[in-house]
């Protein structure tokens, strides 16, 4: 075990992707973090916006094309319904595991003291509004200010 004035006091979580593998990993960390007693953040930009968007949350599915880690062919992730079959054994794996869906793990992260942040330029990019995000999200905010409020934290990009 490091010594105490080594250890991590607070992370800063960029989620830019919006498929369910690329959403999953940075809030299993935030959660650990705060487990841990860990400051976190979460930086939600571009597609990974979709895990705090109200209508979108619920139905992120795993990228079954051009996705090397599926180990199948890209032709194969292309056929009609090869997403949804994917995302339904990812769902069911992870609910043996009791690793809650992307709206509880969300609301959960939050209530456990993390902080959830939209990217404001593409807040603005894709035309969306305070409204359209779930609850959660403490604050619409640029890179500039996600940089201030993650001053001495380490910044991990999943």
């Amino acid at each position: 075990m490091p010594a105490n004035e080594d250890r991590i006091k607070k992370v800063s979580i960029i989620i830019s992707k919006g498929s369910l593998e690329g959403v999953y990993p940075g809030l299993i960390m935030a959660n650990g973090a705060r487990m841990e007693g860990i400051d976190a953040n979460v930086f939600f930009t571009f597609f990974g916006l979709d895990a705090i968007v109200k209508k979108r949350m619920k139905k992120l599915k795993v990228a079954t094309v051009g996705n090397p880690a599926m180990h199948i062919p890209s032709l194969i992730g292309i056929l009609p319904g090869m997403s949804a079959l994917a995302t339904i054994m990812m769902k069911r794996e992870m609910e043996k595991l009791d690793i809650p869906p992307v709206d509880e793990f969300i609301e959960m992260i939050h209530d456990a003291g993390a902080k959830l942040y939209a990217c404001k330029a593409t807040v603005d990019m894709f035309h969306l509004k305070r409204e359209d995000f779930c609850d959660e999200v403490d604050d619409i905010i640029t890179v500039g200010q996600f940089y201030e409020v993650s001053a001495g934290a380490q910044i991990i990009f999943t």
